[in-house]
């Protein structure tokens, strides 16, 4: 599967999914995400959000073992490729994902952390009266850049913590977009190799993970 479509057509495909305005730099949405929730929900619009960011899982990963990426397609209905921008490392695509525009736009071009100043999903949604909040790990990527907003951060320590508490607030629906960012795999495998016995496994981890949260959803 070839991935053609640009990271940035990601996000105002979201924000037309969810009747928002897209961000002001965002490029043009993937019409093949709009089109398939304008099936899926018979033209209207849904009243949730839920989006799970499991951290660099490349993709000759997901080529080299189709068998747990299978386990994870057993709870997913449509698989969107989107070609990353440059470098692709994870602040420089994070921020792409969430203002739909190019690292030369939304401001970071190299692995750092500022926050982000432009227009992002985020700011769209609450705009509109949307209840926003990200659940994510002390440090990372999305814990920096997108601060300053009218939104909910919960910020832990640990992978766990994360989970638990993206559980417990699915359970509570109180937000109208919850993103969970979960960088167990990506810690695991910058310490040990990729492909390592501890990668790997919390790679399982996600995929395991991954299913609770669609159950819970």
């Amino acid at each position: 599967m070839y991935n053609e479509k640009s990271l940035d057509t990601l996000c105002a495909a979201l924000a037309e999914v969810m009747g928002v305005e897209r961000p002001a730099q965002a490029n043009e949405p993937n019409e093949l995400l709009v089109n398939y929730a304008k099936e899926k929900f018979e033209g209207r619009t849904p009243d949730r959000m839920f989006m799970f960011n499991p951290d660099a899982i490349a993709q000759w990963i997901y080529e080299k073992y189709p068998q747990l990426c299978a386990e994870a397609k057993k709870w997913t209905e449509l698989e969107v490729p989107f070609c990353t921008v440059m470098p692709s490392v994870t602040p420089v695509c994070f921020g792409t994902f969430y203002t739909g525009a190019q690292p030369a736009v939304h401001g970071i071009q190299k692995y750092a952390k500022p926050v982000i100043k432009i227009d992002t999903l985020f700011d769209a949604l609450i705009r509109a009266g949307k209840r926003v909040a990200i659940i994510a790990e002390n440090h990372c990527s999305m814990a920096a850049i997108f601060l300053e907003r009218e939104m909910d951060y919960f910020i832990y320590d640990t992978v766990e913590e994360i989970n638990l508490k993206a559980l417990e607030l699915i359970e509570k629906d109180r937000y109208d977009l919850l993103v969970v960012y979960n960088a167990n795999y990506d810690g695991t495998m910058h310490k040990t190799g990729p492909e390592a016995e501890a990668a790997m496994e919390a790679l399982k981890d996600n995929i395991w993970t991954y299913q609770r949260l669609v159950q819970a959803v």
